[in-house]
């Protein structure tokens, strides 16, 4: 769940844009996998199924993205929830479909504990993932000033993202970042399915200016 974070220059040449463009479901799945496929595994898993699962109910204007110059490849994705839907979807019909009725049930269990809903005025973070090899440039704090603007944007005062605790260098980042931590939640029985034993909220204001923020602070952990 946590990646090293490298210094180095920015990398103005990418290009961030919203949404998932046509086409790039897979790559998106992938990077989502390499980032969080712990924490989903137990839903979704194993790996091949899991991705292909996420590619196919993907909510293409659900997330902020990261392209390398031309527009060609993905190489950064920030997913966000609003409106009752988030950039990974696919309901109790499509699991059920996906994994049959006798694995399915306690998977739908599992996706229950990690749902998370926004309040009115809010938009949720399901979490930033950069490619390893484009870290240390600046993408993922280039994406959550994109994601603070699409929240002003849908007329949203804060956003909130949910960090676990092994990942203690993420907190550290979203604090530098604008986030405040608000609550913690203790989750020892997920240790042992997922691999963290507590979960903190946190919060970020969103501000007047549209994007605004640090586009040039790294912001490479995921959540």
């Amino acid at each position: 769940m946590g990646d090293e974070v490298r210094g180095g220059a920015v990398d103005a040449a990418t290009v961030i844009r919203r949404g998932v463009p046509r086409g790039a479901e897979q790559r998106v799945a992938g990077l989502y996998w390499e980032a969080f496929g712990r924490k989903l595994g137990a839903a979704l898993g194993p790996a091949e199924r899991g991705r292909a699962f996420l590619a196919r109910h993907l909510h293409h204007d659900r997330a902020v993205v990261a392209l390398t110059p031309g527009e060609e490849h993905v190489v950064g994705v920030a997913g966000h929830r609003l409106g009752g839907r988030g950039l990974t979807g696919g309901g109790v019909r499509d699991v059920l479909c996906a994994y049959g009725m006798l694995r399915g049930l306690p998977r739908l269990a599992v996706l229950a504990l990690l749902e998370r809903t926004p309040e009115p005025g809010e938009l949720v973070m399901d979490g930033i993932a950069v490619d390893p090899a484009h870290r240390g440039g600046g993408i993922g704090g280039r994406l959550l000033a994109e994601t603070a603007a699409v929240a002003a944007d849908h007329g949203c005062s804060r956003i909130r993202l949910d960090v676990i605790d092994v990942n203690p260098r993420a907190r550290a980042l979203y604090e530098r970042h604008g986030f405040t931590a608000v609550h913690t939640e203790r989750t020892p029985y997920l240790r042992g399915l997922m691999g963290f034993g507590a979960v903190t909220t946190m919060l970020r204001t969103v501000p007047d200016r549209p994007g605004g923020g640090a586009p040039g602070d790294p912001l490479e952990q995921q959540r």
